[in-house]
C-alpha cells in the first residue's frame, strides 16, 4: 500500500551546502541553503531568497562558494542557516568557521569545511535561482584516498531530512554505478 502526500518540498536527498560569500567590505558570510545541485556539467543551480544577504552579495561580486556542510560540523552549518547575515554580522565567529580566500574568485573558503567549489555567478533564473559556474573545487587532503580522490567516507556529507527536520551522514556504499545494473542485461 502507498499514500499521497500532495505537493510538498521533498527531496532526497537534499545536500547541505553552505554558501560563503564576501559583502562591500570584505567580510565573509556563510549561509546554509538545501535547496541547490548541479545544472549541467560545470554549474550549479541555487534557490536563494533576494532578501538574503548572501543573495545580495552574489549580485554585488559575483562570485560565491559553495561547501558541503559535514558530520563534523552539523551545528555550525545548521547555525549559519538560522541566523542572518542582515543582523547578526558575527555569525561566522559564532558558527566557528575561519575562511582564507580563494584563489579563484573572490569569495571565502570555509576551512573547517573540508570540500568546496568555487564559483562564478553567471546569471539569475526566470524564478529568481542563482545560476553558477564551477572553476574549481578544493579539497582538504584529509578527505583524500590514497589515489587522491575525494572519499565520501572521510568526507561525512550531511543530507536535510525535509520531512523531520533532520540532519543525516551519507557515506554507506550499497552499489557500483554504471556497473552493478549490467547483471541485468
Amino acid at each position: 500500500m502507498r499514500k499521497n502526500f500532495g505537493v510538498k518540498p521533498w527531496f532526497y536527498p537534499l545536500p547541505v551546502l553552505i554558501i560563503g560569500t564576501y559583502d562591500e567590505t570584505g567580510k565573509a558570510d556563510a549561509m546554509n541553503a538545501a535547496w541547490g545541485g548541479l545544472y549541467d556539467a560545470n554549474k550549479i543551480e541555487l534557490c536563494l531568497n533576494h532578501g538574503h544577504k548572501t543573495t545580495k552579495n552574489i549580485q554585488l561580486k559575483n562570485e560565491f562558494t559553495v561547501s558541503f556542510g559535514d558530520a563534523y560540523h552539523v551545528a555550525a552549518c545548521d547555525y549559519v542557516g538560522i541566523a542572518s547575515g542582515n543582523n547578526t554580522p558575527d555569525k561566522m565567529e559564532r558558527a566557528g568557521f575561519t575562511t582564507i580566500k580563494s584563489e579563484f574568485v573572490d569569495a571565502p573558503i570555509i576551512n573547517e569545511l573540508p570540500l568546496v567549489l568555487e564559483c562564478k555567478f553567471v546569471r539569475f533564473t526566470e524564478e529568481g535561482n542563482v545560476i553558477g559556474e564551477i572553476v574549481n573545487i578544493n579539497a582538504d587532503e584529509k578527505i583524500l584516498d590514497e589515489n587522491g580522490n575525494i572519499d565520501v567516507t572521510k568526507l561525512k556529507p550531511i543530507a536535510y531530512e525535509p520531512v523531520r527536520n533532520e540532519y543525516y551522514v551519507i557515506g554507506e556504499k550499497v552499489g557500483n554505478a554504471f556497473s552493478d545494473g549490467n547483471t541485468l542485461k
